[in-house]
């Protein structure tokens, strides 16, 4: 209410636009979704599916004609920052990842490089290949932990370094990302670090840690660790990966060099294709209904599959935009500016000033930058906001493909 100035709330109704308001956005991103899992880790919050074959097949051919629909709409090609593939496992769907690639290059030109999501049984010398050959030059591997005990509390299965190091030898990959879960039950700085140097050794140049959130409508028993004892775990992770020659390039992912990132997130403006997938743009919020079969139901309608969509107040675009650009750790004043035709402290000089004076951020050129505490808030109110918002907001279109309205 104080960032908006309004007593509103975000309202997501069923409408949508079936003509989509991309034309103009500067930096846009691209986000495809495969919902297809051999199994359901029970931690996990997004979108999915067990996975069949036949089921799969459909979805492409849905999730391509999505593309379609999408990028007709303009007469030229849009420049696009990057694409990513999430899930879901993509990997399931290697064969076909081409296609859509494909597809995208019909409408879109790349130029920051194709990433996708990969369970560390994908990570074998055919699919690497496979994905290299598609044009894919990053991937994210979702180690989680490579310790038993954890394994054990999150239901995943043991992991070969021998092999993982063996792959990634083989193809060379531009990326190689490596996701961990940092805030676990009993989980130490010492834990952490060794999975860091397992990462680092196998040949990652790019580690994510992600905090342990547990969302009301997984299946999860996982307790939260105490406030406390998450910011000194993070403070101490970030010190020992910048000791290690990492730099941060987000609130949750460091890096060994700057060519070496991966992030579906740091971005103001993106479009997203395939079930759940979300699109950002300058005047609202869209995302695409939880239901594969109604999802490839409305494509083959030819209408979009949106499920809800927000059209937001000046303000209330303001608090997206300075929520995912601090993403990155960073915002700068003429970003804002040039993006909304106003400075950034006529319309937040009050807040970015007290945040200086608490410690969460520093100035310097017009440029605003977190310190260690400001990271660390930010983990913390993230964490709010999607148990707040984005845990109802799911949970809600988890049980219903296409719900009338969502008040936030």
């Amino acid at each position: 209410m104080w960032l908006t100035r309004s007593a509103k709330p975000f309202i997501f109704t069923n409408e949508y636009d079936q003509q989509l308001p991309y034309q103009d956005c500067e930096n846009l991103g691209l986000y495809v979704h495969i919902p297809f899992c051999n199994s359901i880790c029970s931690f996990c919050p997004y979108c999915k599916t067990l996975y069949d074959k036949e089921k799969c097949n459909q979805y492409i051919e849905a999730l391509i004609k999505e593309i379609s629909i999408v990028g007709k709409q303009l007469k030229e090609k849009k420049e696009v920052t990057s694409l990513y593939f999430g899930g879901g496992t993509p990997a399931l769907a290697a064969d076909r990842i081409g296609e859509i690639i494909d597809e995208v290059n019909k409408y879109f030109i790349i130029t920051e490089g194709i990433g996708v999501e990969l369970h560390p049984d994908n990570v074998n010398i055919p699919t690497l290949k496979r994905l290299r050959a598609a044009g894919v030059t990053k991937i994210s591997i979702g180690i989680q932990s490579f310790q038993g005990k954890f394994q054990r509390l999150l239901s995943r299965a043991p992991i070969s370094t021998t092999e993982l190091q063996k792959a990634l030898d083989e193809v060379e990959i531009e990326t190689v990302s490596m996701d961990f879960i940092f805030a676990l039950p009993g989980q130490t700085f010492y834990d952490l670090k060794k999975d860091i140097d397992m990462a680092l050794w196998i040949g990652t140049n790019h580690i994510a840690i992600y905090p342990f959130i547990d969302f009301t409508f997984t299946n999860s028993n996982i307790k939260q660790m105490p406030k406390a004892k998450k910011r000194m775990l993070l403070d101490k992770l970030t010190e020992y990966c910048q000791s290690r020659g990492l730099k941060r390039d987000s609130i949750w992912t460091f890096s060994a060099n700057s060519n070496a990132r991966y992030s579906s997130m740091t971005r103001v403006n993106f479009l997203g294709f395939g079930c759940s997938a979300a699109t950002l743009l300058k005047e609202q919020f869209k995302i695409n209904t939880f239901s594969v079969d109604e999802y490839c139901k409305r494509i083959n309608h030819n209408r979009l599959p949106t499920s809800l969509t927000i059209r937001f107040t000046l303000r209330q675009r303001m608090v997206y935009y300075l929520f995912w650009s601090a993403y990155s750790t960073k915002i700068k004043s003429s970003s804002f500016e040039e993006f909304f035709g106003v400075p950034l402290k006529k319309m937040y000089g009050k807040e970015f000033s007290l945040a200086k004076r608490l410690g969460f951020i520093t100035e310097k050129n017009g440029v605003y930058s977190m310190t260690k505490k400001g990271v660390f808030y930010y983990h913390y109110y993230e964490s709010f906001y999607t148990l707040a918002y984005i845990d109802k907001m799911w949970g809600i279109m988890r049980n219903k493909a296409f719900p009338k309205e969502i008040r936030l």
